[in-house]
């Protein structure tokens, strides 16, 4: 059961680029908190926008390269953002409580503890946290990536079940110019990484790559992550249901009856395969993976490594698992062996259409029968 969810926001979300705060959009996702809270949920936002905010106070268009600039923007914006926060949330009856953290807060573990104990202690008393990067103080130049990074290790820190990360962008493209949606990641590989773009803003840092290598530190720590577009943050109860337009990243490192308890009730399938009753057999008794020898057909239109659901031959979804394929190469290989899979798709290295360890069954042989 899901317990804690960090939420970290992006600066072009937060500011207007004039200086000037998008005191409706704060508003809004007060009111998504307030829903999440309802459902039990411990909330811990990381807000990005101080450097934004103090560079319109100071007339400034561009991002200043001089680092003591730099840090006085910070200094003048965190105070404009944090009663931003401090005031909407108390229109939702919470008190805020502001953190500011820098990397070495987590590179110290007697210090990272101590940032634990208190936000632990905060969600107790029901209050939010907003987490934002000491700018003012940071060394390095301030490129810990927007917050992304420190998100990461906040959520790891904080054992959270579920990382938030709300952009300007929908979530991971294939492409920058021309490409498509990728809904669910199994796994971060350099696939995955290629499609990564840096960020064009003149106020920010990070991009899509820093998106990545956040989510990068929160899977392998057991924290499923959801990278989208946070122009309708009214949408985070979606969010929490699977249900929402972006990118989820499936947690890994994970003991596997943990991972596939997240695969059987997180993500949304993106379509369905009807298998046999050998196929069925097989997963639910032996626990094996799904080889194109039993497919009868598929519905949906799906990519590589999106979520299906598994029908047995009177329709019961008996399963969800990862599909290896997507949806037009499936096409071609219903019915064949695995030698004739690996012929038809060589860029293959296996012939599984799902594999067991991204196969979580719903259903027991004794309950499939009953159905």
């Amino acid at each position: 059961m899901m317990k804690r969810v960090v939420i970290k926001l992006g600066t072009g979300l937060l500011s207007a680029g004039n200086g000037e705060i998008r005191g409706e959009r704060i508003s809004q996702i007060c009111s998504g908190i307030d829903l999440l809270r309802d459902q039990g949920l411990d909330v811990v936002l990381v807000s990005s926008g101080a450097v934004g905010l103090g560079m319109g106070k100071l007339g400034l268009k561009v991002r200043p390269d001089d680092l003591s600039l730099l840090r006085s923007c910070a200094s003048i914006g965190q105070s404009e953002l944090m009663h931003a926060w401090k005031s909407s949330l108390s229109n939702h009856g919470f008190l805020a409580a502001q953190i500011l953290l820098t990397r070495e807060d987590f590179n110290e573990h007697a210090r990272s503890n101590k940032v634990k104990e208190t936000i632990d202690t905060l969600l107790e008393k029901g209050v939010v946290p907003v987490v934002n990067e000491n700018d003012s103080v940071s060394d390095d130049e301030l490129k810990f990536g927007d917050n992304d990074v420190i998100s990461a290790l906040l959520a790891s820190l904080c054992q959270a079940e579920l990382l938030i990360i709300l952009t300007t962008a929908k979530g991971l493209m294939t492409s920058l110019s021309s490409g498509t949606l990728v809904p669910f990641v199994s796994e971060i590989n350099s696939e995955v990484e290629k499609m990564a773009e840096g960020t064009t803003s003149s106020t920010a840092v990070g991009g899509m790559a820093t998106k990545i290598e956040a989510a990068k530190i929160a899977t392998k720590s057991g924290c499923a992550v959801f990278i989208g577009s946070g122009e309708n943050p009214g949408r985070l109860p979606q969010i929490i249901e699977g249900q929402a337009e972006g990118t989820f990243f499936a947690p890994a490192g994970l003991p596997l009856n943990q991972r596939k308890k997240w695969l059987a009730f997180f993500p949304s399938p993106k379509g369905s395969i009807e298998i046999d009753d050998g196929a069925c057999q097989a997963i639910l008794e032996k626990g094996a993976s799904l080889l194109a020898s039993g497919l009868v057909r598929f519905s949906g239109n799906f990519g590589r490594s999106e979520v299906v659901s598994i029908l047995d031959p009177k329709g019961k979804i008996i399963a969800r698992g990862i599909s290896r394929f997507a949806s037009n190469e499936l096409d071609k290989v219903i019915g064949l062996d695995n030698d004739s899979v690996l012929q038809i798709h060589s860029w293959s290295k296996k012939p599984e259409v799902v594999h067991r360890d991204f196969l979580a069954p719903l259903l027991s042989k004794t309950n499939s029968e009953q159905a």
